[in-house]
């Protein structure tokens, strides 16, 4: 590395003696009697010395001038005599309004040099140009006011234009610029020039030049309205309102003749008036043939002496500071196409491309009533602006703001000190441009209100522009009044309904409970019920929101509607949290009530015959009932514990399906901020910014409609034809003869009727497959709870007798996992946990079977308005109610019954994941991951659960 190292060097650290060699990148010595030239890149003969010979760079001869002609000729090759002395380099000098001289017309040097003086007579009136060389006619001023080309008292001379004694002037101007941002007031060498004479030849003689200059000068001063300064802008100030008798231009009241349009007035409403009194007087469609997506911005160019440039579009990035593509800059202009550009640019790369100003009037051009191309003035809205008392503070009312026309993107001019300094003390930037264009309300066929460009300049203290950079940016906004979205009287409404639904389902689960006393309890589950419907309510509203936005705009033919800027969705977005936050909540909740469920397996197999059985610690043999096999219970218990995270969907595929049509298939282009429908986009065209409310409607839909297509599926197809669990596990518990006692309230629950028909299940391969063809030929009785009937699965509603006799039964089946003093030390654990698990088996087979009078059940039918509730209406007082469920209502202690709300659970995480990080391929890993996560969990502590409620030992749940 060491050996392609070299020394940095630049031209200004090579000194007077030495010179910058293009060639090495490094400083050379200059040869004798040599110093280093104004470029620094070669060497230059000493004052007295001419060149003898010079190939560039140090190769140069240099050779003393004799005593008599020590002068040198302004190429350097010749001695020659000066009569009138030497300039500091050695080379012979003139008075002024002479011209020098230093051949003959022929091109002969002359021995000694000739200053000739410039005849100013009547005849002539001619004087020296700006840099000495010939004579030419002298200005029109001189002449009309002293007839020659001299100035002199009483006339006064003002930046190189005479003016008449007699003439009234405009106030002695201020030749200052203030860059408020750094606090600093710069005498502007430019304004010292060109000011006061702009002002005069304005004001005496009309000069539309001359006016434009002092209006732009004006407009470098950021348009100050201080009535009692007497710089650029109240010079122009005085001139316009001493002006109005020469009448308007265009009938537009602001636009004095000969002066440039540099205000919309003064006067508080202006503004909303220019911007909301009238609409553009063109309309724009996205569809069809009369497609007109294309905003053409042009804009009248001048330069900083007052010239008129050229009328100028804005395609090719005129007004983009940052550098990119053609297509990508022009992208900025294409209408319902929401464009952003910003980047760093450094000080150096913006003196070199704008070493002068330009200043832009903007207009918008279109086609006319009658064919005619024709121009709206657009106005501009300078954030920088020098206000007067009247105008202390725009603020966000319209009202207040102060429209002006002109403006500029760099200003390296006025901030010179120095007419001949290479840099600026300051420089102005236009750091930040916006062009906002508004949609007229109810507006059908794309009306919208004149555009407003928005302009920030930034000041920057020129220090080092190789180290220094500004951050600049550029766009393009679309808006439309939000307040047409009718959201928040939505979100009223819905919940205000979510309150009364909340009401209902406590007052349902009070019932359940068997409780009737208003505790803390029933608030806390008041809140956690009412978290659950405000969740839906937030998300219908955002969900249809966002489709709103998709459909509408994207399929739009004339523009009706705009999207909201990202200021705009701060609201949509909270509605997104909030939904999120509430049915996290609720979803919390849901896992805690599964995983607390009580659930017993009631054995209905009898002992088949007796058995000898040696009775422990009486030495005897006893005869005892044959023991019933446990495998069908731990049989069963596995297959409920497999079935409690099976969902209608499949997640994974939900997941793959939905980010491979968003990322694979295209539809996230649909999230961008432009018009286009198109599911692909080229490499090499602008891709406007994301939506957030497009891009939460994209996935939200997407993710929605998959899930119902595999709903469909499984229901309609899968379910029928290849697996159906949950119906699988009903028949399993048939054949094994167990039914299932639910409980997910203290006295609301579910009981599934496993009953076999057969009476026996406990047997060989030979006897079952026998059954099976049994009860295939119609051979045997049905499978229902009551006779005659298929229904097997019920809703159950038990009295508060049943309830509290099966507490004291399960009391026992739980002691043994209860503090230590409550446990029975004396008795083997193990015997007391069998023989309350049978007593539990005996007792719900006897209630199952009406053996208990005091505590019987009768069988029903839900009423409609019960159904539609979800709560019942009658209570059991003095019997239970078994509720006929032909549509296996158990699923709602399992994921199963839940997919509503696992489903809007897992489309708000993958949509919050995505905003926050605007990133479809990480936002369904995070979901999967979490749903994963949370099956775990639902496994695992649902499994401790089941194991703990059943007496089924853990270590047969596999």
């Amino acid at each position: 590395a060491r050996g392609f190292s070299i020394p940095l060097q630049r031209p200004a650290d090579c000194g007077d003696t030495r010179y910058f060699d293009i060639s090495r990148l490094a400083c050379g010595p200059c040869g004798a009697h040599q110093r280093q030239s104004a470029g620094g890149s070669s060497c230059v003969c000493q004052p007295g010395y001419r060149m003898v010979s010079s190939n560039g760079g140090s190769s140069i001869i240099c050779e003393k001038c004799p005593e008599n002609m020590s002068g040198v000729t302004q190429d350097g090759w010749n001695c020659i005599i000066c009569p009138k002395g030497l300039t500091s380099e050695g080379k012979c000098k003139c008075l002024n309004n002479e011209i020098l001289v230093e051949r003959s017309i022929d091109g002969i040097l002359l021995n000694e040099a000739l200053c000739i003086h410039c005849n100013g007579s009547e005849h002539s009136l001619s004087a020296s140009d700006a840099s000495g060389n010939r004579c030419v006619r002298c200005d029109q001023t001189f002449i009309n006011v002293s007839k020659s080309c001299d100035c002199s008292s009483p006339n006064i001379l003002i930046g190189g234009l005479c003016f008449s004694a007699g003439e009234s002037l405009p106030l002695k101007g201020v030749a200052t610029v203030h860059f408020g941002q750094l606090g600093l007031t710069v005498t502007s060498a430019w304004f010292l020039q060109n000011l006061q004479s702009s002002a005069s030849a304005c004001w005496s003689h009309s000069n539309l030049t001359a006016c434009q200059a002092l209006g732009n000068m004006c407009v470098m001063n950021m348009n100050s309205l201080s009535p009692s300064s007497a710089d650029a802008c109240g010079l122009f100030q005085y001139i316009y309102v001493n002006t109005a008798r020469l009448g308007i231009v265009h009938s537009v009241a602001f636009w004095r003749h000969n002066l440039p349009w540099l205000y919309y007035g003064d006067l508080p409403g202006l503004a909303s008036q220019a911007l909301e009194a009238n609409n553009f007087p063109a309309v724009f469609s996205f569809k069809g043939t009369e497609k007109d997506v294309k905003l053409q911005f042009i804009a009248a160019s001048f330069d900083a002496a007052g010239n008129f440039l050229k009328w100028q579009s804005l395609e090719g990035g005129v007004l983009q500071l940052c550098p990119d593509t053609q297509t990508k800059l022009d992208a900025a202009y294409a209408f319902g196409t929401t464009y952003q550009q910003s980047c760093k640019i450094s000080l150096s790369k913006i003196l070199l491309d704008f070493p002068n100003p330009i200043f832009y009037d903007l207009f918008l051009e279109y086609n006319g009533d009658n064919g005619q191309q024709s121009l709206w003035a657009v106005p501009v809205l300078n954030l920088n602006l020098q206000y007067s008392e009247m105008f202390v503070n725009q603020g966000s009312n319209m009202n207040n703001w102060l429209l002006t026309r002109r403006f500029f993107l760099v200003d390296a001019l006025s901030g010179k000190e120095n007419s001949l300094g290479k840099l600026p003390r300051v420089i102005r930037i236009a750091s930040k441009i916006t062009i906002s264009i508004r949609l007229v309300p109810q507006s059908q066929r794309g009306a919208i209100y004149p555009p407003l460009v928005t302009v920030a300049y930034t000041d920057v203290l020129v220090q080092n522009p190789e180290t220094q950079s500004v951050k600049v940016s550029f766009s393009v906004s679309y808006e439309m009044n939000q307040s047409e979205a009718q959201t928040d009287i939505a979100l009223g409404v819905l919940g205000g309904l979510a309150v009364l639904w909340s009401l209902l389902k406590t007052t349902g689960w009070k019932r359940r409970t068997g409780s009737s006393a208003i505790d803390l309890q029933t608030v806390l589950k008041f809140l956690l019920f009412y978290a659950g419907d405000l969740a839906n309510v937030f998300f219908l509203i955002t969900v249809g929101t966002g489709i709103y936005w998709l459909v509408f705009f994207k399929a739009q033919k004339f523009v009706s509607v705009l999207l909201p800027l990202p200021s705009q969705e701060e609201e949509f977005v909270t509605y997104i949290a909030c939904a999120f936050s509430l049915k996290a909540l609720q979803f919390l909740h849901l896992l805690v009530s599964q995983l607390t469920v009580d659930i017993f397996f009631i054995d209905w197999e009898r002992p088949k015959g007796r058995v000898l059985k040696a009775v422990e610690g009486e030495g005897v043999i006893r005869s005892a009932a044959a023991p019933v096999s446990i495998w069908r219970t731990y049989f069963i218990a596995n297959e409920w514990h497999e079935i409690q995270t099976v969902r209608k969907i499949n997640p994974l595929f939900q997941v793959i399906a939905v980010l491979f049509f968003l990322e694979v298939v295209g539809f996230s282009n649909l999230a961008l901020m432009d018009s286009s429908s198109s599911l692909t986009r080229s490499s090499e065209s602008y891709i406007a910014p994301w939506s957030r409310t497009l891009r939460f409607g994209v996935s939200a839909a997407l993710w929605l409609a998959i899930a119902f297509l595999q709903i469909l599926f499984f229901s309609v197809f899968y379910e029928r034809f290849v697996e159906d669990k949950i119906s699988q596990f009903v028949d399993l518990c048939c054949m094994s003869n167990i039914s299932v006692f639910l409980l997910s309230h203290s006295c609301f629950g579910y009981y599934i009727h496993g009953r076999s028909v057969h009476g026996q299940a406990d047997t060989n391969m030979e006897e079952m497959n026998l059954n099976l063809k049994r009860e295939a030929d119609n051979l045997c009785s049905q499978r229902g709870l009551l006779p005659g009937t298929e229904c097997q699965t019920f809703q159950i509603s038990l009295s508060r007798r049943m309830r509290l006799h099966y507490d004291r039964i399960h009391e026992a089946l739980t002691r043994k996992r209860g503090p230590a003093r409550l446990v029975d030390s004396s008795a083997n654990t193990f015997e007391q946990s069998t023989r309350a698990y049978n007593t539990m088996n005996k007792f719900l087979g006897s209630f199952i079977d009406h053996v208990h009078k005091e505590m019987d059940y009768i069988v029903k039918d839900k009423l409609l308005l019960e159904r539609i509730l979800g709560m019942e209406l009658m209570e059991p007082l003095d019997k239970s109610i078994f509720y006929n469920d032909e549509g296996q209502a158990f699923t709602d202690v399992l994921y199963y019954g839940n997919e509503t709300t696992l489903l809007v659970f897992d489309v708000l995480f993958f949509s919050v994941v995505d905003l926050a990080s605007q990133s479809f391929v990480l936002a369904a890993i995070l979901t999967y991951l979490q749903q994963e996560i949370f099956r775990f969990i639902r496994n695992t502590l649902g499994q401790k659960n089941l194991a703990s409620k059943t007496l089924v030992d853990q270590r047969f749940l596999i």
